[in-house]
């Protein structure tokens, strides 16, 4: 039966992958009709919505037999560009390698997560499988890698009944972790916020044969990024950050820093995944200054891409962000703000998770993990505030050291051993939570 879930999930990858919906433009239309019907010949009730008509949103459901809560299985269908002169093999070929290695854009960002969720819903609902309690709800959405306005948010504002769940499956964590010999599956539980900035500095314009004639805002802006580059802000520790260096044993004691030294010298690699979580964080990504070469710049503006620990409001991190920079000789535009959200870590569906673990791979742990970047469980999180949502794709053959270079990346692949791991993982964890 495993073999047969990880060819079938293999072959769905595959033909997910020759879709070809970069964002921009997505054009999701295709493959989501091909989701459709594929979901209907199961059994499921199918339906797809959408802002506009070329970029649907699938909602798919396998009712239960009494009341109950809902699991929702989310994903979006949505890629990054890829340029195909730059990759080994064709991007949007889904080639299968001798060592069955699955090549192409979305294979681990996140068409891998698609397959496996649909194939083990329409796997269950083939056997006959109904829910005792709940509904079984798969939900693959459109437009995450540019924000979700036209997938999650668009959904949740404008149809929340149809994608109100209890618990939910998304990306954001699973990939094999090992930490002094044991082997983790990390679990997503939190995500960080986002307060993009931009910071300017004045001058006076002159003529650049005689740079003394002005004032130049672009050498004003200079010890400011240099700040960024020798500063870091203090750790803030939220719950989830907490419940990690409780998973791993090790003490905080009121000294955040000695905890972190601590993880340092046990595992470097996973010390320098975990240290962004733990604190607001400054990555100065873009800068303007004079529109002619010849011309000394008045205005010179750095745009600064902050993240943010779960639950930090404005405040909280423009103080962080002023420690950072230092109080004066700038001004400070706030141009964008999501604030961070998780889930407890201690809940009926990490119980499932651990469940399935304890049987694929006896002995192993979960972690439960944080993410620097932000998914579509912000969004559901917002909307649905009773909601717990993790990020969860189990990768038993492929370390998250290996996995996490390849998102976005060229040459993104997966091993297909592992697409047939995460699909016993949802048909497990769907029995275990709704009977």
């Amino acid at each position: 039966m495993s073999d047969a879930l990880q060819q079938e999930t293999t072959d769905v990858l595959t033909r997910l992958i020759r879709h070809d919906t970069v964002n921009p433009p997505g054009n999701e239309r295709v493959l989501q009709e091909e989701l459709a019907a594929y979901l209907q010949a199961a059994g499921l009730e199918v339906e797809l919505i959408g802002r506009t008509e070329p970029r649907p949103n699938l909602i798919a459901r396998l009712r239960g037999k009494a009341d109950g809560p809902t699991l929702c299985l989310l994903s979006h269908v949505d890629t990054v560009l890829a340029k195909a002169d730059e990759w080994t093999h064709d991007p949007w070929s889904g080639h299968v390698d001798e060592a069955g290695i699955l090549w192409g854009r979305g294979a681990l960002d996140m068409k891998n997560h698609t397959a496996a969720e649909v194939v083990a819903a329409a796997s269950l609902a083939r056997e006959g499988w109904r829910p005792e309690r709940g509904d079984l709800l798969i939900v693959a959405v459109v437009d995450e890698e540019v924000g979700g306005a036209d997938g999650a948010i668009w959904l949740t504002e404008n149809h929340p009944e149809k994608a109100r769940c209890d618990y939910l499956l998304n990306e954001g964590a699973g990939a094999l972790i090992e930490v002094e010999g044991d082997r983790t599956y990390g679990v997503c539980v939190a995500e960080k916020g986002v307060l993009r900035f931009r910071i300017s500095t004045d001058g006076i314009a002159g003529h650049a044969s005689n740079p003394k004639m002005g004032v130049n805002s672009l050498l004003k802006m200079a010890p400011l990024l240099q700040r960024m580059a020798d500063h870091e802000a203090p750790f803030d520790l939220s719950d989830p950050a907490r419940a990690l260096f409780a998973e791993l044993g090790i003490p905080l004691d009121g000294d955040p820093e000695g905890a972190f030294r601590a993880l340092q010298e046990r595992d470097p690699a996973l010390a320098l995944l975990v240290e962004p979580t733990l604190r607001v964080t400054l990555a100065p990504t873009r800068i303007f200054a004079s529109d002619k070469i010849n011309v000394i710049p008045s205005r010179t503006t750095v745009a600064v891409d902050c993240r943010t620990p779960p639950g930090a409001d404005t405040d909280a991190a423009l103080r962080r962000i002023h420690e950072v920079l230092g109080g004066e000789g700038y001004a400070l535009e706030i141009t964008e703000e999501v604030i961070g959200n998780g889930s407890s870590a201690d809940t009926p569906l990490m119980d499932a998770i651990r469940a399935f673990i304890d049987v694929e791979d006896p002995g192993a742990r979960v972690l439960p993990t944080m993410l620097p970047a932000f998914t579509d469980s912000r969004t559901f999180r917002d909307a649905y505030p009773d909601l717990v949502a993790y990020g969860f794709f189990p990768m038993k053959h492929t370390t998250l050291a290996d996995s996490w270079p390849l998102v976005h990346a060229n040459d993104e692949r997966i091993d297909t051993r592992d697409l047939g791991v995460a699909t016993r993982a949802y048909r497990h964890i769907a029995q275990s939570l709704l009977g």
